[in-house]
């Protein structure tokens, strides 16, 4: 069974913000399967499923982005899930405007939201779908820029990088995480 995690915050003032990403592929894959419904379990909101013969639960954390650790350990213990079996799904400013990257692991690259699940799980290898924000239009605080409404401009291609990132997920669930790689790390 994977444990795959869409990283955002609670609540309607952030939903279309850039740090709900996460968020927004966990709905998209959701959608895909006709799940209209999560339910509240481990300070997150999940749905266990199954995609391409796998079983899985997809979640979003209720913690706020900083304490994203604490749902996903909590996730981790109640399903008996391993680092190897885990899929975190976040943005990441350091990527070009709707670019994605797959690795298997990596430090949390300032990304408080990855700081804190390393903190809880203890270990940095699992597999992560980061979504591009870019820095181009950041001028002050990052928190600021993340937690700032998607403009405009860039809501295409963060549409189209939510639905290449559920792709993505796919086809780890698929193939395996190298063959994914391989397909989406451009």
């Amino acid at each position: 069974m994977y444990l795959i995690v869409g990283l955002g915050n609670p609540g309607k003032e952030y939903e279309n913000t850039r740090h709900n990403l996460g968020f927004r592929v966990i709905d998209e894959l959701a959608a895909r399967l006709k799940i209209t419904s999560f339910k509240s379990k481990c300070q997150a909101l999940i749905v266990k499923t199954e995609i391409d013969s796998e079983q899985v639960v997809l979640a979003k954390p209720q913690t706020f982005m900083n304490n994203s650790g604490l749902a996903v350990r909590s996730l981790m213990d109640w399903f008996k899930i391993k680092a190897d079996k885990l899929i975190l799904i976040y943005d990441d400013v350091d990527l070009g405007v709707g670019q994605l990257r797959l690795r298997d692991k990596g430090s949390a690259g300032g990304h408080h939201g990855i700081e804190s699940v390393i903190e809880n799980i203890g270990i940095t290898s699992f597999i992560r779908v980061r979504i591009g924000l870019g820095r181009d239009n950041l001028t002050g605080d990052v928190a600021d820029y993340v937690l700032a409404q998607i403009p405009k401009a860039e809501q295409e291609s963060l549409a189209l990088a939510t639905t290449t990132a559920a792709e993505a997920v796919e086809a780890i669930l698929a193939h395996g995480l190298a063959k994914a790689m391989n397909l989406f790390n451009k």
